[in-house]
């Protein structure tokens, strides 16, 4: 089914079994367990697009719950209409921005993913960029235990950043590739990741853990 309009985006989001509201989710804070009825762990994707990797991410390991959050109806949207024949009971879908993490969840998630985020190139809007400080911070609130964060990306700008803001703040980075498609690194391909791959685009990808 095509999408005309945000409008009957915004309805059928609001309508799938998998999604939860911003402000329904916020009651949850400190107890988001409660949403999947079990103590598995949770595991969270910021601007989760299309939804490829967390769909299929929540399939390959059915004793992780899994979150994904994305800013847009109009993009949320289309993740909702491939679950439309699934049924898993580990998913959750919200559409909020990444700003507001710390208000919805509290030592809770334990692996933050970063798949394809806007790199911010800009220097005045650093800020914006999902490992800056800014968001780093609200990692450390929102995480239980240490904090984990996997990021993949096809900018060499923003990861080299990454690796700096990373390393300064006090993680450790575990795995580090410039060339995910040629390592030995086990992971869901986004849609982003099998248009680039297909085009010969090197994915960058490191997973960092900072003690808490």
């Amino acid at each position: 089914m095509r999408l005309r309009n945000v409008k009957n985006a915004v309805n059928i989001v609001n309508e799938s079994r998998y999604t939860i509201d911003y402000q329904s989710l916020k009651e949850y804070r400190g107890r988001i367990k409660e949403l999947f009825g079990n103590n598995n762990p949770i595991c969270l994707e910021v601007g989760m697009g299309k939804g490829d990797f967390i769909i299929g991410m929540a399939e390959k390991y059915p004793n992780v719950n899994f979150i994904g959050i994305e800013k847009y109806e109009s993009v949320l949207v289309r993740a909702v209409q491939k679950l439309e024949d699934k049924e898993m009971q580990n998913l959750k879908l919200v559409c909020m921005d990444a700003v507001f993490l710390d208000l919805v969840f509290d030592h809770e998630i334990s692996t933050i993913f970063l798949n394809f985020s806007d790199p911010w190139p800009k220097n005045r809007h650093a800020k914006k960029r999902l490992t800056s400080e800014n968001y780093l911070e609200r990692y450390d609130e929102i995480s239980v235990g240490n904090t984990h964060i996997i990021q993949k990306t096809d900018n060499i700008g923003l990861f080299a950043y990454s690796i700096s803001s990373l390393s300064e703040y006090g993680y450790t980075i575990k795995k580090v590739s410039l060339d995910l498609a040629n390592e030995d690194i086990e992971t869901i391909e986004t849609e982003y990741e099998k248009k680039f791959k297909s085009k010969g685009v090197r994915i960058n990808y490191l997973d960092a853990v900072k003690k808490n």
